[in-house]
C-alpha cells in the first residue's frame, strides 16, 4: 500500500493536525513558568527527608481517636503554610501592579526553608507569601517545579528554630480503609483539619499539562479549592500524599479527593531542589493518537500508533532520523508513526508518557514506525533536550 493511497489529508487538514499538536506535551517539557520565575538550583547535596514520627504525636493505639486527631493536628499544623499567590496585572492607564491572584497550601520539610506544595498553586504567579497562621509573612521563591507531577518546591528564608518540619511516610505500604487526616487552607480558613479514610488506591489522575498522575491516593476527608498543596497525613502524623484535586461538579468537596503518592515526591524533590527541574526523558516530538485522528475523520494507514506531527531540532526523535508530516505540494503527507517502543503497542499518549517514566537519559529505545507504507526499526538514543536546559 503506498503513501499516496493511504495519506488522504489535506493540507488543510495537515496544518489543523499540526496546530493542535503544538497544544500537547507531546513529550515536550513544558515552560517552567509563565512568570518568569528563574530555577536557581543548588550544589547537588544529598536531598534528607525527616521520616520520625514527632515528639507530641503518642502511639495511636493508646489513645482514643479524637486524642490522636488533636495531637496530630497540634504537632504538625505549625508546619502547613498558607501560601498566597499574586500575579501582575494592568490597569486602563498602563499602569502594572501585583494583584492577589489564589492561595493554597504547603508542607515545610526541611530546616532550610524548603516547602512542598502543587505546580500549579505557583504556576504564573510573579509573587508569592506564605505565613503560618500569625501575623509574620515570608516572602517565597519558586526553586523548582515539574508540570508532569504537578508539583513544586518553594523556599522561605526563616530561622531554622521556627519552623516545624512535617516528616515524610511510606505511600507504598497503604490500604483502603487506614485513617487520614488533611491539614489546609480550604477557602482562606487558615490551616482548617479534616479527617476521613483512604476510599482507593492507584486512582489515575492527570495534571494540567494532561500528563496522567498513575497511582493516586483517593480519600474522602474533606477537599477544597485551597487545600492544595497541604499535607495528606497518617495517624502517626507523616505525609503520605499531598493533596491535589477533587471530583465535583460543583466545585466543593462531595468526599472524592486525590493526592499524589509521597512516594513520588520522594523522587521528585530532590531533582527540584538540586536542578530545578526534573530530568525526564523526552522523544521532543509533537504527537496524536491515530486512533483519534480515525475517530475524527482522518484516514490513516494504521489503526494504532502514535503520529508524529513535528520533531524538534536536536532533540531525540530528530536524531534518530524520525519525520513529522509534511506536504510534498501534490497533497500527500510524508511522516512517520510510531507503531511500538521496547515492544509495548502506543495506543494513545499515555502509553509512552508511562514508559518514559521508567527511562532515564542515555537509553536507547527500539522503535517500530511505519513509514511510506512499510514498518521499520529504528533505535532512539534518548537524550537530554534544550527545554531541560536552563
Amino acid at each position: 500500500m503506498s503513501a499516496k493511497q493511504t495519506y488522504s489529508l489535506s493540507v488543510r487538514q495537515l496544518l489543523i493536525i499540526g496546530g493542535f499538536s503544538a497544544l500537547l506535551t507531546g513529550g515536550i517539557m513544558a515552560a517552567a513558568f509563565a512568570g518568569g520565575f528563574r530555577f536557581p538550583g543548588s550544589s547537588k547535596a544529598p536531598v534528607v527527608f525527616a521520616e520520625e514520627t514527632p515528639a507530641g504525636i503518642s502511639d495511636p493505639n493508646s489513645v482514643t481517636d479524637e486524642q490522636n486527631n488533636i495531637e496530630v493536628y497540634r504537632t504538625i499544623s505549625p508546619g502547613v503554610a498558607y501560601i498566597t499567590t499574586s500575579s501582575r496585572v494592568q490597569n486602563f492607564f498602563g499602569e502594572q501592579f501585583e494583584q492577589e491572584s489564589g492561595n493554597g497550601s504547603g508542607s515545610v520539610i526541611d530546616g532550610e526553608g524548603h516547602i512542598l506544595t502543587n505546580f500549579h498553586v505557583v504556576e504564573n504567579a510573579s509573587k508569592l507569601t506564605v505565613s503560618f497562621g500569625n501575623d509574620k509573612v515570608y516572602e517565597a521563591k519558586v526553586i523548582g517545579g515539574d508540570p508532569d507531577t504537578d508539583l513544586a518546591v518553594i523556599k522561605i528564608d526563616a530561622p531554622k528554630d521556627t519552623l516545624t518540619i512535617v516528616p515524610l511516610g511510606d505511600s507504598d505500604k497503604l490500604m483502603v480503609g487506614q485513617k487520614v487526616l488533611a491539614i489546609g487552607n480550604p477557602f482562606g480558613l487558615d490551616r482548617t483539619l479534616t479527617t476521613g479514610v483512604i476510599s482507593g488506591l492507584q486512582r489515575p489522575i492527570r495534571a494540567r499539562n494532561g500528563r496522567p498522575i498513575d497511582a493516586a491516593i483517593q480519600t474522602d476527608a474533606s477537599i477544597n479549592p485551597g487545600n492544595s498543596g497541604g499535607p495528606l497525613l497518617d495517624k502517626y502524623g507523616k505525609m503520605i500524599g499531598i493533596n491535589s484535586q477533587i471530583l465535583s461538579q460543583s466545585g466543593g468537596s462531595v468526599g472524592v479527593g486525590f493526592a499524589i503518592p509521597v512516594s513520588i515526591a520522594k523522587r521528585i524533590v530532590p531533582q527540584l531542589i538540586n536542578a530545578g527541574f526534573v530530568e525526564r526523558p523526552k522523544l521532543a516530538a509533537n504527537l496524536r493518537s491515530v486512533k483519534e485522528l480515525i475517530a475524527q475523520g482522518y484516514r490513516l494507514p494504521t489503526e494504532h500508533g502514535l503520529l508524529i506531527a513535528r520533531v524538534i531540532p536536536g532533540g531525540s526523535a530528530s536524531r534518530a532520523g524520525l519525520k513529522g508530516i509534511s506536504s510534498n505540494g501534490s497533497g500527500d503527507v510524508i511522516g512517520d508513526i510510531i507503531l511500538s517502543v521496547d515492544g509495548i503497542k502506543m495506543n494513545d499518549l499515555d502509553d509512552l508518557y508511562r514508559l518514559l517514566d521508567k527511562k532515564k537519559v542515555g537509553d536507547t529505545l527500539s522503535t517500530e514506525i511505519f513509514r511510506a507504507g512499510k514498518t521499520e526499526s529504528v533505535s532512539v538514543k534518548l537524550i537530554q533536550t534544550p527545554q531541560q536546559t536552563r
